[in-house]
Order: structure tokens, then C-alpha cells, then sequence
């Protein structure tokens, strides 16, 4: 990265976060791939970390949800949290895309990824992010 050059930062969506520790999800390599390649910053929003929990602990075991909480804790993985006004902007957001179906996860995560000016979001939920666009009316990068 060249000198004076801003870093890039991308932010987690849950299915990310779920096909990262599950090695049979069919997003497994192509996650992990990118993710051990990327040089950016990469957030996990506090909203998708109770959905995470529950998947993780649901269909892969306790122990695997107690390494994703650890390595929170231990700030493996960079936090950031939910705002007041990202509140505010979930319910404009649910308002515009609700007959999309996205829910209140999906929604806080363009919320966070806006307040903080980021334009990539790392998930597998092409579906409903592809949907989704900023205040400037343009869509977000979506990967891996």
C-alpha cells in the first residue's frame, strides 16, 4: 500500500462469519481465501453477532461458538457498534426494502457500513444486499 493511501475497510455480514468456522459450507474456501488475502481493515457490526452466535452454537456446536466469542474478546476480529442513529436508519431502511424482505440484521449492516463510509460488505446473502444502496443512491461492493 502506498504511502499516504487509505486503507480499505470491509465489514461482516453473518453468513461470512458462519461459513468462515464451518468448513462444509460451500462459502468455506472462498471466505477463508479472502479473508487470509485481504490487507484492509475488516469490522464485525454488534448486530450480527447474536446471529452468529445462535448459528454457530445451533448447527456446528458451544465449542465453536465460545472460539467466535473469544476471538472477539481477545480482538481477534474488530467490533464496532450499533449507533442511535443507525436505529433510525434501519427503520428508513426497512420502510424502502421491506417488501424485499430484508430484516433488521441485513438492514444494520448498511446502516453501519454508511455511517462509517464503507462500501463493502463481506457477504453470502447476494439476494438482499444486491438490493440495498446507500444515501448517494450507490450499490455496495458485495464479496468475497
Amino acid at each position: 500500500m502506498e504511502k499516504g493511501q487509505a486503507i480499505e475497510t470491509a465489514i461482516f455480514d453473518t453468513g461470512v462469519l458462519y461459513a468462515l468456522a464451518d468448513r462444509k459450507d460451500a462459502w468455506h474456501r472462498r471466505c477463508a481465501d479472502f479473508v487470509e488475502e485481504y490487507e484492509g481493515r475488516l469490522l464485525v457490526p454488534s448486530t450480527v453477532i447474536p446471529e452468529t452466535c445462535y448459528l454457530l452454537g445451533s448447527h456446528l456446536g458451544r465449542r465453536v461458538e465460545l472460539t467466535f466469542v473469544k476471538a472477539l474478546a481477545d480482538g481477534e476480529l474488530s467490533v464496532v457498534h450499533f449507533t442511535q442513529d443507525d436505529l433510525a436508519r434501519c427503520v428508513t431502511l426497512l420502510k424502502t426494502y421491506g417488501d424485499a424482505a430484508i430484516g433488521f440484521v441485513d438492514a444494520s449492516v448498511a446502516a453501519i457500513a454508511e455511517r462509517l463510509r464503507i462500501t463493502t460488505i463481506l457477504t453470502t446473502d447476494r439476494r438482499h444486499f444486491s438490493m440495498i444502496k446507500g444515501k448517494d443512491d450507490r450499490p455496495y461492493t458485495l464479496l468475497p
